[in-house]
């Protein structure tokens, strides 16, 4: 049994001072009680310096884009958007080895707690050779994935992507996407390898997901969904979904409808599932998926950084909507980012302030991370997001010692920490119910660290 003392942390309802926290072995909280007396010298309960805070989930990335980031910040002949992002992204997987799959994701869930993630879906759809063969064992590089993050302490919900084409109407896959490539029934079976090893591992959850409405048809749609829920019936489903103009124009050409639309009318969708990005949405679009349960993805740094657009999230919250926030590409990852960009790029297209807010609560800090919690924990399926008996014990312990933060309360310090905070300010990371980060820093950062810069050597 682990015991924490807080003076000060956020609760489901609200902040609450001298808070005394008690985590099982297995990482679950079994006792929450507030407003105790400070501990006595001696005593063995831990005291935490600082402002304690759910962690929050990621809720999309792809680990291995980390090792790209700067790589695609060069200029092109021609008008540079995701498609020629990705050109760059197929050149730089060609000789990704399972080995540096390792290396990389291990160094990624690093920085992913020190920026404030304890728990992360891995959109996952890398899994053959170089040559676009199967390994001997079909889910060798998702075991690596998730070798990773238990190396790095993150909880991971592991989401093997069914791939098979490169466009609308199953158009035949490219030569640069041979890697990805699988069957129903191939896919399958490296869900249910990973399920049985993994399936008692609480630091581990596994989903499953559908790469996008281009690269797979209707029916291994239907059918993927179905296999999926046959062997995990609660498992989170992703998406990606209208990132693009181009692809809305490709789906109404093929389908007649917009991918949000079609996917609400034909995808058999429930809050299980989630779609990642959503960046373009017609008016009726926006309104059936904010009362459809599905958990949006939102990734506005990596939707900055390649030029994607923006979600209508004023409209889309206002409406009930529920969402969560992922790093994706990685070119930024810290939570406090993040949030800030979300609400800030609705600031500039509606020209007004503090647009994410609710009636009751004034702080727009706050609200974004509260909703961004609810959201993330169930798009990854796991009981995380709370200070709470029954949920995992994932924290942040946020510095009060900046100076920007100094005299900042309650819901002050969640204003400040993200719109006003210049360097990182989550001090340690608890995921888990282990220490993954004291005092910034990791305490295998270097070993993973130095295996990431061997790695990174044969990409120069």
């Amino acid at each position: 049994m682990t015991t924490l003392f807080a003076p000060t942390a956020l609760l489901p309802d609200g902040w609450a001072d001298n808070v005394l926290i008690e985590i099982d072995r297995d990482g679950w909280i079994v006792g929450v009680d507030a407003f105790k007396a400070a501990p006595a010298d001696g005593k063995d309960v831990e005291t935490v310096a600082g402002a304690l805070v759910p962690g929050m989930p990621n809720v999309h990335s792809h680990a291995f884009q980390r090792a790209m980031a700067g790589l695609t910040e060069r200029a092109g002949g021609k008008k540079d958007n995701f498609w020629s992002w990705r050109e760059t992204m197929y050149r730089f997987l060609i000789d990704l080895t399972p080995e540096d799959m390792e290396a990389i994701a291990a160094q990624t869930y690093v920085e992913m707690l020190k920026g404030g993630y304890t728990s992360v879906g891995e959109f996952h759809y890398i899994h053959h050779s170089r040559e676009g063969k199967p390994y001997e064992d079909r889910a060798l590089m998702s075991r690596q994935v998730i070798k990773a993050a238990l190396e790095a302490g993150i909880a991971i919900t592991h989401m093997p992507v069914l791939y098979a084409y490169s466009g609308f109407g199953a158009q035949p896959p490219a030569e640069a996407q041979k890697r990805f490539v699988n069957t129903v029934p191939e896919m399958m079976k490296i869900v249910a390898a990973l399920e049985k090893d993994y399936a008692t591992v609480p630091q581990v959850t596994l989903g499953f997901a559908h790469h996008s409405l281009r690269a797979v048809s209707p029916e291994m749609m239907r059918e993927g969904t179905r296999a999926a829920r046959d062997l995990l019936p609660q498992a989170p489903i992703h998406i990606h979904a209208a990132e693009q103009t181009t692809e809305v124009e490709g789906c109404l050409e093929w389908s007649g409808k917009r991918p949000v639309e079609w996917l609400l009318e034909n995808g058999n969708v429930d809050e299980r599932w989630s779609f990642i990005h959503c960046t373009h949405l017609a008016e009726a679009e926006m309104e059936a998926l904010a009362s459809s349960g599905v958990v949006v993805g939102l990734c506005p740094t990596t939707e900055a950084n390649l030029g994607d657009g923006v979600f209508p999230l004023v409209p889309f919250f206002q409406a009930g909507g529920s969402f969560g926030i992922g790093s994706d590409s990685h070119i930024s990852i810290s939570v406090t980012e993040e949030l800030r960009w979300l609400e800030y790029v609705q600031r500039l297209v509606l020209r007004e302030r503090t647009v994410i807010k609710e009636p009751d609560n004034p702080s727009v800090g706050a609200v974004l991370f509260e909703q961004a919690l609810a959201g993330g924990a169930r798009a990854l399926g796991r009981r995380t997001g709370k200070i709470e008996i029954g949920h995992r014990a994932d924290f942040l312990v946020l510095d009060q010692s900046l100076p920007c933060m100094t005299g900042k309360l309650r819901d002050h310090i969640l204003d400040t920490a993200i719109f006003a905070v210049n360097e990182n300010p989550v001090k340690d990371v608890m995921a888990g119910g282990r220490w993954a980060i004291r005092d910034r820093h990791h305490k295998r950062e270097e070993q993973i660290l130095a295996r990431y810069r061997e790695t990174m050597s044969k990409f120069k």
